[in-house]
């Protein structure tokens, strides 16, 4: 797969598929600019080989109607600021006055398209739509790893008609963690699984129980598999269609001497709220409790794991940690993974809003952005947008 470093973009224009679906308050101001940072490397390899950048992105679901909620305008003034140009805003994304403008685009200048989603044949992967995308300019670069599960026009179908296609920094970056990294991982490897259910993460457990050590469960999907221990659970979340699944994925985690840890203390609720009642209990939930977080038994019990790995692959909460009273296990394997030598991987989704809110996200190796593509890609899938750009 081409990278960027070895191409020289002096007198061309670079189209970039980037991620730039950011979270905005009320007043339409960027509360978070993690992605727009992100992919300050590739636009500025552009810019300062002398190449022109047209960066394209989705915002929102506006499910190819025009919405003013999700106009990318909102954040022309953000990206300005962060890459230090005056980025120019156009009215669409295709058509033939993007078209005028794309064309007069003078090198180390910034063009920002409108929402691709705007037409409903970004996410149709329309071949049409892709050729208008890739007519814009000479390059194609995908830098937008946080979309690159899915088979759409910006994403996929325009390296059809690109000439040069190549992977950006952040692209080339999570490929290399998520995937060489963890497939040739050095051990101790260990595995930090959690969120809500089971059902999100199976494909996952099923690939890492060929590759870990160790894999420590936490998050609600912890009490499908203590039911399936035979434990009492309460009323704490258990996908009871799954409980023979997770019968099967103990059995063969052990089967390939997989240390397969589940929580020995929890903190156990009587309601879902920050000002409950807290209990904490052993591995039985009384009826009428809902167990939000993992306990102190288990936070120190899977610190300790993580202390004597070589790599760490983490996926999940361990509870609810936007309640303060239900982060501290999340926040406690947080603070284990940063204090560890471990090669450390956070695989998109809460896990990565967790580190965030710890303070401690400079510890970490690598932040993936993706959520959906991290999990995809972490079970051995193809990633369209990957393949695409390979071709």
């Amino acid at each position: 797969m081409a990278a960027i470093d070895s191409f020289n973009f002096s007198g061309k224009k670079a189209i970039i598929r980037v991620d730039f679906n950011v979270p905005l308050n009320s007043k339409f101001e960027i509360t978070d600019d993690t992605r727009i940072q992100a992919a300050v490397p590739t636009i500025k390899k552009v810019l300062n080989d002398g190449g022109a950048v047209i960066l394209m992105s989705h915002l929102g679901r506006p499910d190819g109607e025009v919405n003013e909620k999700y106009s990318l305008k909102h954040i022309v003034a953000g990206v300005s600021s962060i890459l230090g140009v005056a980025v120019k805003m156009a009215p669409d994304c295709v058509g033939a006055d993007v078209k005028k403008m794309a064309a007069e685009l003078k090198s180390g200048e910034v063009l920002l398209l409108e929402n691709l989603r705007f037409h409903k044949e970004e996410e149709k992967g329309d071949e049409g739509f892709s050729k208008q995308l890739a007519e814009l300019a000479d390059v194609y670069i995908n830098d937008a790893f946080g979309t690159a599960h899915r088979a759409h026009a910006s994403t996929t179908i325009i390296a059809k008609f690109a000439k040069d296609k190549l992977a950006g920094y952040l692209l080339d970056k999570e490929i290399k963690f998520l995937g060489d990294t963890v497939a040739n991982a050095q051990k101790p490897f260990v595995a930090i699984v959690g969120g809500a259910k089971v059902s999100g993460k199976l494909e996952v457990l099923k690939s890492l129980i060929s590759k870990v050590d160790t894999i420590l469960i936490g998050g609600g999907m912890a009490y499908t598999f203590l039911k399936a221990q035979g434990h009492s659970v309460g009323g704490s979340l258990v996908e009871l269609d799954l409980v023979d699944t997770a019968k099967q994925i103990l059995i063969d985690a052990k089967a390939k001497g997989v240390k397969f840890m589940l929580p020995v203390d929890n903190l156990a609720a009587d309601k879902f709220d920050n000002a409950a009642d807290i209990l904490t209990v052993g591995n039985d939930i009384p009826d009428g409790r809902m167990a939000l977080d993992i306990g102190p038994k288990t936070t120190a019990a899977y610190a300790a794991e993580i202390a004597s790995a070589k790599t760490v692959l983490w996926n999940g909460p361990m509870g609810c940690f936007e309640m303060s009273n239900f982060s501290k296990g999340t926040f406690g394997v947080c603070q284990a993974v940063a204090d560890s030598d471990a090669i450390s991987i956070i695989g998109g989704g809460d896990s990565v809003a967790a580190v965030n809110l710890s303070g401690l996200a400079d510890k970490m190796s690598h932040i993936s952005t993706g959520g959906g593509a991290s999990l995809e890609f972490l079970e051995g899938k193809d990633l369209p947008g990957v393949t695409a750009i390979r071709g």
